[in-house]
């Protein structure tokens, strides 16, 4: 018999699983996650002129136009979209909150760093998979995907895979326009890395959660946003 995991909690800990892995992968310094290597590049290039400029901030910012390119790729709105970019300004003051902490954890050699850069990229695929199990609104990189991959009936993991390396050419392209040809800033082996197994591994823990759990609402009022 399947437990109970309640969607609303699948929200919360997915949103902090995937802010405290991208912080432990960026500590790492293996390269980020493809998924986050374009506003990280964002990130390093602009908060060197504007000291304002967070990690977090570059990330709602680029989900902002993101969630307007998916509006134009369906050609239809959805009130519920708007949550999504609720959802990732959230998640962005998660995000600094994780790299502030993250910090704190010595990380000087490379085993160290190495558990580290494992650590993330699980914690992100978990995050990732119980958003994935929750009515309400993820960040817009998980809505571009469920949203686009069902419009046009492609397998869901298939398209994450997809999704993920195309952002990993683009985090490539950002590098090399913001420092320089052949540079690599934030885009390095461990995205190489993720970018090919981060879909499978997604899919693993989506069918972990789904064998042992059901994700049932508690909060009846949100129905309305959902």
């Amino acid at each position: 018999m399947k437990k109970t995991f309640f969607a609303e909690w699948a929200y919360l800990l997915g949103l902090l699983a995937i802010a405290l892995g991208v912080a432990l992968m960026e500590a790492a310094d293996f390269g980020v996650s493809m998924v986050v290597a374009p506003a990280y590049l964002f990130y390093l290039k602009f908060s060197q002129e504007y000291a304002f400029v967070t990690f977090g901030m570059a990330e709602y910012l680029l989900q902002g136009c993101l969630l307007l390119l998916m509006i134009l790729i369906l050609r239809k709105f959805r009130f519920f979209y708007l949550f999504s970019f609720v959802t990732a300004v959230l998640y962005g003051f998660l995000l600094d909150g994780a790299m502030l902490l993250v910090d704190f954890i010595p990380c000087a050699s490379w085993i160290a760093r190495m558990l580290l850069y494992g650590t993330g990229m699980l914690a992100c695929a978990l995050g990732v998979s119980l958003m994935f199990h929750t009515y309400i609104a993820p960040e817009v990189y998980e809505l571009f995907v469920k949203e686009v991959s069902g419009r046009f009936d492609i397998e869901i993991h298939r398209f994450k895979t997809g999704y993920d390396c195309v952002s990993c050419a683009v985090g490539v392209l950002l590098s090399f326009c913001f420092f320089g040809f052949g540079h690599f800033e934030g885009v390095k082996l461990g995205t190489i890395l993720c970018a090919l197994v981060n879909g499978w591994v997604i899919g693993r823990c989506s069918r972990f959660l789904e064998s042992r759990y059901c994700f049932p609402r508690k909060l009846r009022f949100l129905e309305r946003v959902s």
